[in-house]
């Protein structure tokens, strides 16, 4: 049986930092993990989409894995993300992570073959049977072309290590169809940004988030009025935060969080090939968006959080 851990509130999914020349930067990436933790972030998700996993090798995933445990220190769950190409590569990766002492990880289908649903059922129940860990279903079809369905989801309801599901396809029914079928046998997470305050209302427990790397404050305390049901306080700093959010759901989600983060001057913008800087069409673009959000940035209701460093 997996271990409990929290699995509630935000939890960004870090981005991984890289010097000029590309190599990782291990003193920025820890940086940028203790910078949230402070801003009272509920956990950290390391080597997921916008850590930029699939540009890493073995050793530095881990790397960024024992990065992120040293800095933790058990203040907050510490989640790593698994994407192989093949099953086996992702049950070694995840026996990596077991060994680090992560705490639990996130599995995404396999990448690059499209893979037919009995096919990707059995992906995840591989993975899972690897570890002791504590496994997040991770759905992301726009990104990784194979559709992690609720019915693919029920499949793996007798697999107990198969804990929590992430699903960023934007379509929040799916909350409520999972519910239908297995009750509350899955924690949930959304995993989209821009559709985080419907995916409160339809039972998730969580948020794997983009833009929480540059606004953190601002993420947990949305979250916490949603999940609260303080909406006539959450929907004011949500129609804020919404084109910040909408940057998530874009192809170049990563250079567009990593640019947010820059200006916040919390990380650098710098992306491993295959992702290039943003143009500077786009960059003006994303600069405008953050310009206006910085001038109007409202002052957050009280949600519990610890005073701002």
């Amino acid at each position: 049986m997996a271990k409990a851990i929290g699995w509630e509130g935000v939890f960004p999914a870090v981005t991984t930092q890289f010097r000029s020349d590309f190599s990782l930067d291990l003193d920025a990436t820890a940086k940028v993990l203790e910078g949230l933790i402070r801003d009272s972030v509920s956990g950290l998700i390391v080597c997921g989409t916008v850590g930029e996993n699939t540009s890493l090798s073995r050793a530095e995933k881990v790397a960024v894995m024992e990065t992120a445990k040293a800095i933790s220190r058990g203040r907050v769950p510490v989640i790593a993300g698994v994407a192989e190409f093949t099953t086996a590569f992702a049950c070694e990766t995840a026996k990596e992570a077991a060994r680090v002492g992560i705490d639990g990880i996130m599995v995404m289908p396999a990448l690059v073959y499209s893979s037919k649903p009995h096919e990707t059922a059995a992906h995840f129940r591989s993975v899972a049977k690897a570890t002791d860990l504590p496994v997040m279903v991770y759905n992301n079809p726009p990104i990784y072309k194979n559709d992690v369905t609720p019915e693919i989801l029920v499949s793996l309801a007798d697999c107990e290590t198969i804990v929590c599901f992430k699903d960023s396809s934007g379509d929040t029914r799916r909350f409520t169809d999972v519910k239908n079928m297995v009750g509350d046998r899955f924690v949930i997470f959304s995993g989209l940004d821009d559709v985080v305050v419907e995916s409160v209302m339809l039972g998730a427990q969580g948020w794997v988030s983009g833009m929480s790397n540059a606004f953190p404050r601002e993420g947990e305390t949305l979250f916490r009025l949603a999940k609260a049901g303080r909406y006539d306080e959450a929907m004011p700093l949500y129609e804020w935060f919404m084109p910040l959010l909408h940057l998530d759901a874009r192809p170049d989600l990563v250079q567009c969080i990593k640019l947010c983060e820059e200006i916040m001057g919390r990380g650098s913008s710098i992306t491993r090939p295959p992702r290039l800087p943003l143009s500077n069409e786009e960059r003006a673009t994303v600069e405008a968006i953050m310009a206006k959000a910085l001038k109007t940035r409202p002052a957050l209701p009280e949600v519990g959080l610890k005073p701002a460093a």
